[in-house]
């Protein structure tokens, strides 16, 4: 026995009965299934199954009072029932067949069998149909009546010993066996584990990661919980109970409220049943899901604002789909994705369709409130290329931009490899907030945890190391130390335009040999030059345009003194695009005795090597770029000599042997 905090509080955890009734579960699907699905299918008709045998104990009791309210309803006219029919069964759900599964298991036909099993089905409440749906459950029957394993499956599901019912588990327990289940068959199919199930260590940290530096001044109340890429829901149920372990112990009484959304069916069939076996039913109405509610085309949530996000989004998938039904790439207006930043009204969040993860963070951040005292915070982990992938003006380089300029980035957590049950790649937690405290304003924390694990005694699937309990602490001890943390080799803090920069396109004359010094050439004159004449370096450079008598020249702007008709004007040369370069200006080059860092890095970089050259300022852009690599990089110790000679040495003799061998056999 143990004691666990749970969202109800604290609870007793009796971890041998929990993994007597999964074995038993197990066994059940092993014995009975075994000849009629792959191992990996078992999960299609067991998580179902297991639902309904909890659902139908939990009902039991009160199945004679929903059927009396029932026909009641029906008498009177009325429509809309579910409400009053909740009220009977004393649940936020109910079953309106008659039927029990104690009543099924007595029937001995196949064929009736199966009839009664499916008017038992459809007899459940909206919510529970929508989970059945989901997990496609109807589409087993066929082959369970066919093979005759139905009524078998029913026979071990009531068993004595695997006790479902209330008085053998509390909701916590319940929603505790459910999700060990979930594992073990996400273990059993690693291959698509990891693209709905995050390992609970990293939602533990991701948890305290969010609650643990506000958790002081946290206050009773109601706060909303979202997860926009939910899968089976455990981000939610985790960040739920860590809440409420953290203001208990603090005095504190809050109330928390779970939204989520998931397109994958299965894995939301499996969220939505996880919390109305909790006995969190109005949390179960709260998560929406199914192939048709895709997060980025069909916001469910579109008018709400939350105060706690964490999320695992898809990373390295294509989310194409998802645009065309949006208008295109070109003609999405989605608030959530189209914002004001920087004087622009229309500064587009939209990344490339080949990878959507930076729009699920984009959804979060439209969903932050910013007139309550605490305002929003944000967990969110993201593969490598989140960091730097997009240049400057496109998608994710410009939420980046609009995350950074805004001040919302508080720290990225680097995560070991090895984390996610299928993929080894390199993984990091970005961590939100738009009430920042005073220390950490204009500033960002980059933390390498990539070192901080344990490994696993057996791999699963990809994943080979954990996050262990002091693991966790460290990272959260470093996170809170910020600036004091005195292990400058794996925290360090930045400015925030320190990952800012401004991408110039530099411009030099085209130059045509033959052609007149101080002409003014027209456009099609130019064309036919470039198509016909031959380049030349010495040639005199082409101009396209005489500005007018006041301009002031300013060659580094691409504005030149030129004579033309035998006067000194200030006139336009024609680029030469085979000769078009651009070059990367940090924010935070010093302008010296320049104008700004901009005119210095030019003049230094670039002027000494191209003296014509110009910056056209028109196609300037802001980006943004976070490097690990740079900012962590551990250059391996150079070999001193006497090591290198000694080697040698060493391989010298080893040849000397060698050949004395070679010799000895010959004579």
């Amino acid at each position: 026995m143990e004691r666990r905090f749970a969202s109800t509080g604290w609870v007793t955890v009796n971890r041998s009965l929990h993994a007597q009734i999964v074995a038993l579960i197990w066994a059940t699907a092993d014995d009975v299934l075994r000849d009629l699905y792959v191992r990996g299918k078992y999960r299609d008709v067991i998580l179902p199954f297991t639902v309904l045998r909890r659902l139908d104990s939990v009902l039991e009791p009160t199945i004679d009072n929903v059927i009396r309210t029932k026909t009641a309803l029906d008498e009177a006219g009325i429509v809309n029932q579910d409400a009053p029919l909740r009220d009977a069964a004393g649940q936020d759900f109910y079953n309106t067949s008659g039927f029990t599964l104690r009543d099924l298991r007595s029937v001995s036909s196949a064929a009736r069998l199966r009839l009664d099993f499916e008017a038992y089905l459809d007899g459940f409440s909206p919510n529970v149909q929508e989970i059945l749906d989901n997990f496609e459950f109807r589409n087993q029957l066929p082959r369970l009546t066919k093979a005759d394993a139905l009524g078998t499956l029913i026979e071990r599901f009531l068993d004595p010993d695997l006790d479902l019912s209330p008085s053998g588990l509390d909701n916590h327990a319940m929603g505790t066996v459910f999700e060990e289940l979930v594992r073990r068959f996400n273990e059993e199919n690693n291959e698509e584990a990891g693209e709905h199930w995050t390992p609970r260590d990293a939602v533990r940290l991701m948890t305290r990661l969010v609650f643990e530096p506000i958790a002081d001044t946290i206050q009773s109340g109601s706060y909303l919980l979202y997860d926009g890429a939910m899968g089976t829901g455990g981000m939610l149920t985790v960040a739920e109970e860590t809440l409420q372990q953290l203001t208990l112990v603090r005095g504190k009484r809050v109330k928390t409220h779970l939204f989520g959304q998931e397109i994958n069916a299965e894995t939301y069939a499996i969220a939505k049943a996880d919390l109305i076996l909790k006995g969190e039913g109005q949390a179960a109405d709260n998560v929406i899901g199914g192939p048709e509610w895709s997060t980025l085309s069909n916001d469910a949530f579109a008018s709400r604002e939350f105060d706690f996000m964490l999320s695992n989004p898809p990373y390295g998938k294509s989310w194409k789909t998802d645009q065309e039904r949006m208008g295109g790439a070109k003609n999405i207006r989605d608030p959530r994705f189209v914002v004001e930043h920087a004087g622009d009204p229309e500064f587009s969040l939209v990344t490339r369709s080949s990878d959507g993860q930076m729009m699920f963070l984009a959804n979060l951040i439209s969903k932050m409130k910013h007139h309550t005292e605490l305002g929003s915070r944000i967990a969110e982990v993201h593969n490598g290329s989140s960091l730097f992938t997009g240049d400057a003006g496109q998608g994710e380089s410009n939420i980046r931009r609009w995350i950074i300029e805004n001040d919302w980035l508080e720290a990225i957590v680097a995560l070991p490899l090895k984390m996610f049950y299928n993929t080894g790649i390199a993984t990091y937690v970005w961590v939100l907030s738009n009430r920042k405290e005073e220390r950490r304003q204009g500033k960002i924390q980059l933390i390498d945890a990539t070192e901080w694990f344990t490994p696993l005694r057996k791999n699963l699937g990809d994943k080979g190391v954990e996050l262990a309990a002091g693991d966790i602490d460290r990272i959260l001890k470093t996170f809170a130390a910020f600036d004091k943390a005195a292990d400058p080799d794996h925290a360090k803090i930045f400015e925030n335009r320190d990952f800012g920069y401004s991408k110039i396109v530099v411009e030099r004359p085209l130059r045509i040999l033959g052609a007149e010094e101080g002409r003014v050439y027209r456009p099609a004159e130019i064309k036919f030059l470039k198509e016909t004449g031959t380049r030349d370096e010495s040639a005199p450079a082409i101009i396209r345009k005489v500005l007018p008598s006041n301009t002031e020249a300013a060659p580094l702007l691409g504005r030149f003194e030129a004579l033309v008709d035998g006067k000194t004007r200030v006139v336009q040369y024609e680029p030469d695009s085979d000769l078009r370069d651009s070059e990367q200006v940090p924010l935070n080059e010093p302008a010296g005795e320049f104008a700004d860092g901009i005119e210095a890095f030019f003049r230094r970089e670039v002027q000494p090597y191209a003296p014509d050259a110009w910056i056209d300022e028109a196609k300037t852009k802001i980006g943004y770029e976070i490097s690990f690599t740079r900012h962590f990089y551990k250059p391996t110790p150079m070999r001193t000599l006497a090591e290198i000679q000694a080697d040698i040495r060493a391989l010298e003799a080893e040849t000397d042997d060698l050949i004395a061998e070679l010799a000895g056999g010959a004579e």
